[in-house]
């Protein structure tokens, strides 16, 4: 399914994705080091990179990398529209951020937007099953068929990619996705209001 106000989530993704070059341009152009502002685990000082550290890439190449993945899955998890999509967000980026910084090696700083791409993706890719909504249910086997490879960046590998960050991201993005689909029951069960009682004689 798609947003229903399509050119909005489009300007929305695009917007988000701008501010990652800006953010990297900044970092380029400043000698601020302005990607130690990630996330240092279990210390109290880098609590707050959890604040940063989506908006921070290790160079260019990292921020090629997260690119596509960013606007393709930011644009699609808009489908509940943008507010939603506000509130999703928030929750992988906390989620992704917290994971991180109980797990993730000492001296090392993560940052990254790939831990919103996961969680997007998991949060499109579940949906469906909570919501039991066939279209969903679509949209997930197309992504799932697509980038489906993108899952094994879960699992450690890989020394320079911080596989926890992919990790706590998908499981924050399938608690968003939990979350929204009880949401939307209520909401339902609101408006369709009280069964009708019994009356006695």
């Amino acid at each position: 399914m798609l947003p229903p106000r399509p050119i909005a989530a489009g300007v929305v993704a695009l917007a988000f994705t701008v501010l990652l070059y800006l953010v990297e341009l900044l970092d380029v152009i400043l000698p601020a080091q302005l990607d130690l502002g990630g996330i240092h685990a279990r210390t109290l000082s880098g609590l707050d990179g959890i604040a940063w550290a989506p908006v921070l890439h290790d160079g260019w190449s990292h921020l090629f990398a997260n690119t596509v993945p960013v606007l393709v899955f930011a644009f699609l998890a808009m489908a509940g529209g943008i507010g939603q999509w506000v509130a999703v967000t928030a929750t992988i980026w906390l989620v992704g951020g917290l994971g991180v910084w109980l797990t993730a090696p000492p001296q090392v700083v993560t940052v990254g937007a790939s831990g919103l791409a996961f969680g997007w993706l998991a949060f499109l890719l579940v949906r469906g099953i909570f919501s039991r909504s066939f279209g969903q249910l679509v949209v997930a086997a197309v992504l799932l068929f697509v980038w489906g490879g993108m899952l094994w960046g879960v699992l450690p590998g890989n020394p320079g990619i911080s596989w926890q960050g992919h990790l706590f991201g998908a499981l924050g993005g399938v608690l968003a996705a939990w979350i929204v689909a009880r949401s939307d029951r209520a909401r339902a069960r609101k408006a369709s209001g009280p069964p009708p009682g019994n009356l006695g004689a």
